[in-house]
């Protein structure tokens, strides 16, 4: 999968929208909270989102995809990783884990970030 697919992927989600809080780094965000982090145009394509609820549930991407699943710095103990687009992980299990980490996000935003549609 190219990266500009899964960008066109998220940015089609209900509320998602564009931003880029660090320099060259680009995210998806749903309200003010990321769903999918998508690194650096020109970068590994990669997408980063949240897997589980908890490390356990996240843990099953590195145990099926060593190669192309790692858990991301920093938020990886909440159950986040960093999927390779361009590996072994088929375009739909790409895509459901993006819906699963945009669904998580939106169950926990306040009720008046939620999207409407």
């Amino acid at each position: 999968m190219q990266r500009e697919e899964m960008l066109a992927y998220c940015l089609a989600k209900p509320g998602a929208w564009l931003d880029q809080p660090w320099e060259g780094d680009e995210v998806v965000k749903v309200g003010s909270r990321i769903f999918a982090f998508l690194g650096s145009p020109g970068a590994t394509p990669t997408v980063g989102v949240k897997c589980g609820p908890d490390r356990e549930v996240a843990d099953e991407w590195l145990h099926r995809y060593p190669e192309d699943a790692r858990v991301m710095p920093y938020i990886g103990r909440s159950g986040w990783n960093t999927l390779r687009l361009d590996g072994a992980i088929d375009d739909e299990e790409l895509f459901e884990a993006v819906d699963g980490s945009y669904d998580a996000v939106v169950a926990k935003l306040p009720k008046r970030e939620r999207p409407t549609a």
